[in-house]
């Protein structure tokens, strides 16, 4: 793959004096369930304005059908194959009420923020990263009605020094609810891709997401089966655990992409929860080699589709 970059820049460092920040705020259930809560005057329905993010080329999100199927496994390798091919990549955790990406990442930090009030992404692998799991404690319970949730994410893209980027990966919350319907409304995806696994129930809510991304006017780049198969590393032998081809016959269905098939191991489960991604940790395994596939696929598909040229199933 071939990316322009935009120079050397140490996104490594952030505002030393900085606070966090004090726009972004997090309530617990007791301040939702008391009268504070019913006291407040009705949400106003006033349609927003679209972000553009000019300083973004593609921006992708990666979703699911169901929880379960290693989609935020899936985002977060992806996002560090591509920056190892030599893109400036940004990763955004919208799932407030699971975020994952800082366990993955081994980051409990809290973001800083500049003079202008912009929060800094924290960095790691070369990735510039934002969750709302940095902002609060990880046994505190987000409980978030919708216009909490389409206010967090307009602020993680307005309110976050993105800077240039050639992929702003987008890690959503499993099924198909009021995020991925925030952000449509709020940027113009370059499109979405979607994570499955081989078996029918997998399959079955890949076509809801389907539906879900048709409705909302954003392209379907393509399908990634996770846990495809079981590899031997003893033998090297490829076992089929779940069933075979299923995310090929769906790709085939919907006239999309396959854009890979990552194999079955314990050490990725293992790698993210110590904080080390396997596509990092462990750069010469068969899964970091399908990772590596999957990126090269995806830019495939979007160098020839062009911007103005991506199908809206």
């Amino acid at each position: 793959m071939k990316f322009f970059k935009k120079g050397d820049k140490d996104t490594e460092k952030t505002n030393p004096s900085g606070k966090s920040h004090p726009e972004l705020k997090v309530i617990s259930g007791s301040e939702i369930s008391g009268k504070r809560n019913q006291q407040q005057p009705p949400q106003q329905t006033t349609p927003q304005q679209n972000i553009t993010l000019p300083n973004i080329k593609y921006k992708i999100a990666v979703a699911s059908g169901k929880g379960g199927v290693g989609k935020s496994t899936v985002a977060t390798n992806l996002a560090i194959s591509l920056a190892q091919a030599g893109a400036a990549v940004g990763l955004m955790d919208a799932d407030a009420y699971g975020p994952s990406i800082p366990t993955m990442m081994g980051i409990k930090d809290k973001p800083q923020t500049t003079p202008q009030r912009k929060l800094l992404p924290l960095v790691r692998h070369n990735i510039k990263l934002m969750s709302i799991g940095f902002m609060v404690p990880e046994e505190q319970a987000m409980i978030w009605r919708g216009p909490m949730l389409h206010s967090a994410i307009r602020q993680f893209l307005t309110d976050v020094e993105w800077e240039e980027l050639n992929y702003l990966i987008i890690d959503l919350p499993p099924g198909t609810g009021d995020v991925a319907l925030t952000l449509s409304q709020a940027i113009p995806l370059t499109g979405a891709v979607i994570v499955t696994t081989p078996q029918d129930v997998a399959l079955a809510d890949v076509r809801r997401g389907v539906a879900m991304f048709e409705r909302l006017g954003v392209p379907i780049l393509g399908i990634i089966e996770n846990m495809s198969y079981f590899l031997c590393p003893h033998c090297n032998e490829k076992t089929e655990i779940f069933r075979s081809d299923g995310g090929k016959n769906m790709s085939e269905r919907f006239n999309v992409a396959l854009l890979g098939q990552i194999p079955l191991d314990a050490e990725v489960c293992t790698a993210g929860d110590i904080g080390v991604p396997i596509v990092a940790g462990h750069p010469d395994s068969p899964q970091t080699a399908a990772f590596a596939g999957v990126a090269a696929e995806l830019d495939k598909v979007l160098q020839e589709s062009g911007d103005d040229e991506l199908t809206i199933l």
